[in-house]
């Protein structure tokens, strides 16, 4: 893996963390052996060899105080965003008004995936670099074809050159003939000025039906680039998922 030292195009990772969540309140705080969970993404994205900068945006005061306790970048954003992808772009404004912004491509972590891996970050950012994409993003190839019928797992339909040309919530496994399918992973990578064209962007129906973010970017004739890892990390979206990752918990 090259040394990020030795990169020509700077890459930030931003983590978007909002305090409210309908199903888990507070969850970025949420204690995992004495560390907060916004603190282990954070950590683990420090951990990246491509990263040449690692952000929090919250709208959390709570957090925030959070982040600077353990010496963390972190951004103030406004609450009202529709999405942690629109949360990035306003961090990268700020940076951008306090001249302090140099990135080329942006990397959006999920807030939620304490034990994300590093290697599936540089994945990403490798995809991003080798290919000079506009939008980049992972699948993981899954064999339970039961989880076809799953509107909770996200399906990636590909082309012959591994862009995406449409996202599923569920697809009829009793005509479908592959033994695998693609498992979306919500990892993105974004060239920097190309987020911000994706957030003005209008809704579209197919996105407002599935609750699908990507799809208003495929509506709009925006191309991503999808790379293929081996790597899942855990999403922790209520107390029992916090719970059972605690139990499996390993430093």
């Amino acid at each position: 893996m090259q040394n990020k030292h030795f990169l020509t195009l700077k890459i930030i990772g931003i983590i978007p963390a909002r305090y409210e969540s309908s199903r888990f309140p507070g969850k970025p705080l949420a204690n995992i052996h004495g560390k907060t969970m916004i603190q282990r993404v954070y950590e683990q994205c420090q951990k990246s060899e491509l990263l040449s900068a690692v952000y929090v945006a919250t709208d959390s005061e709570r957090i925030m105080e959070n982040i600077q306790a353990f010496q963390g970048n972190v951004i103030l954003t406004s609450k009202h965003h529709e999405n942690g992808t629109s949360r990035c772009s306003e961090a990268i404004h700020q940076l951008k008004s306090n001249n302090t912004f140099d990135y080329e491509y942006v990397i959006n972590i999920q807030g939620d995936e304490p034990f994300i891996q590093p290697q599936q970050i540089d994945e990403l950012c490798t995809l991003l670099l080798s290919n000079k994409c506009e939008i980049a993003s992972q699948v993981k190839i899954a064999y339970q074809l039961a989880l076809l019928a799953n509107p909770n797992i996200v399906k990636a339909i590909l082309d012959d050159e591994s862009f995406a040309i449409n996202f599923k919530r569920e697809i009829d496994n009793t005509t479908y003939t592959l033994p695998y399918f693609y498992k979306h992973i919500g990892l993105y990578g974004f060239r920097t000025d190309i987020l911000e064209k994706l957030v003005a962007l209008k809704p579209t129906e197919n996105e407002q039906k599935y609750k699908l973010e990507q799809l208003r970017w495929l509506d709009h004739h925006y191309k991503i680039k999808i790379g293929t890892t081996t790597h899942e990390s855990i999403s922790i979206d209520t107390q029992d998922d916090l719970e059972k990752a605690l139990e499996n918990f390993v430093e």
